[in-house]
């Protein structure tokens, strides 16, 4: 079979991303030490990122409550990003059921996955050694979400993975340099920080390259399930349940985090990377425009 230029460019680019995969990778069996004690006083989150920030809630409670919720809402945007890496290896073994598998694009999706192997056992394990539970999303969402390997193709599949990958890389690169943070959960965002990277490259020419051969009826379906699934995405960072942490009823907690300005603003500013990328490769539009406002992603009157 003839290979187009576009296909050559698109192995270009997984050869590059190859290499830097031999290269610049983390073993988090090796290179986290997981049995170093937690440095008493020290948060799990900064103060600023909690959901409940800046909320009545937040005023009530203790210095060392408010490390607490810290502790448990970064376990669960952990086990959350963990729920999510195992959809996305799933849409990633789908694409790649159906190519040649000595392909360069192909060997890199494998490598992904590989990577997603190794971050969901990382972000397990954080969870279990500061004592959360896998909070991950709510059942409702959970059984909802197997729907999207079948619902979700092209571009709005690597939309969604980028919106995912991007708000808590935004998240976590803030996380890694303060000093203010554990010195656990700062490793673990920083390998993942570094390994995302090169899957945030690799799923944005993907979106590129796969909007240019859409029609209009097929964009439309596209704009509307890649909103769709980032308002999931944004709703499912923070479990209800990590507000029983501190003493909190969850559905008191979750108002208050939706109601709170300043959260909304977190997640708007954590998205600010990917959101005018995927307004210019024409994935955001009106068939999506509710879902996308009530993600917190796209701020009111845009």
């Amino acid at each position: 079979m003839t290979r187009t230029l576009k296909d050559t460019d698109r192995d270009r680019t997984a050869e590059r991303l190859l290499k830097s995969s031999a290269t610049k990778f983390y073993d988090p069996d090796v290179d986290i030490d997981w049995d170093a004690p937690l440095v008493e006083g020290k948060r799990f989150i900064l103060d600023e990122r909690s959901s409940l920030y800046g909320t009545e809630l937040w005023d009530k409670l203790s210095p060392e409550q408010r490390i607490e919720l810290g502790k448990h809402e970064v376990a669960s945007v952990a086990t959350t990003g963990l729920w999510f890496e195992i959809l996305l290896m799933q849409m990633l073994l789908k694409e790649v059921y159906e190519e040649d598998p000595t392909t360069a694009h192909a060997q890199f999706a494998l490598t992904e996955i590989a990577d997603e192997c190794r971050h969901s056992t990382m972000f397990a394990r954080m969870a279990s050694r500061i004592g959360c539970p896998a909070y991950g999303p709510v059942p409702l969402l959970r059984r909802f979400a197997k729907l999207m390997p079948s619902i979700s193709y092209g571009p709005a599949r690597y939309g969604a993975i980028l919106v995912a990958e991007e708000v808590l890389d935004r998240l976590q690169r803030e996380q890694m340099v303060s000093e203010d943070v554990q010195p656990l959960v700062r490793m673990v965002n920083r390998i993942h920080v570094l390994e995302e990277a090169r899957h945030v490259t690799f799923a944005r020419e993907e979106v590129t390259r796969g909007m240019a051969k859409l029609s209009k009826a097929e964009i439309v379906y596209q704009q509307f399930i890649i909103a769709l699934i980032s308002y999931f995405v944004t709703r499912a960072f923070i479990n209800p349940n990590v507000y029983k942490a501190v003493g909190i009823r969850p559905r008191d907690g979750v108002k208050a985090a939706l109601e709170n300005p300043k959260w909304q603003g977190t997640i708007a500013w954590a998205g600010e990377k990917i959101m005018p990328f995927l307004q210019e490769s024409g994935l955001v539009g009106w068939p999506g425009r509710y879902f996308w406002r009530k993600s917190f992603l796209l701020p009111k009157g845009k």
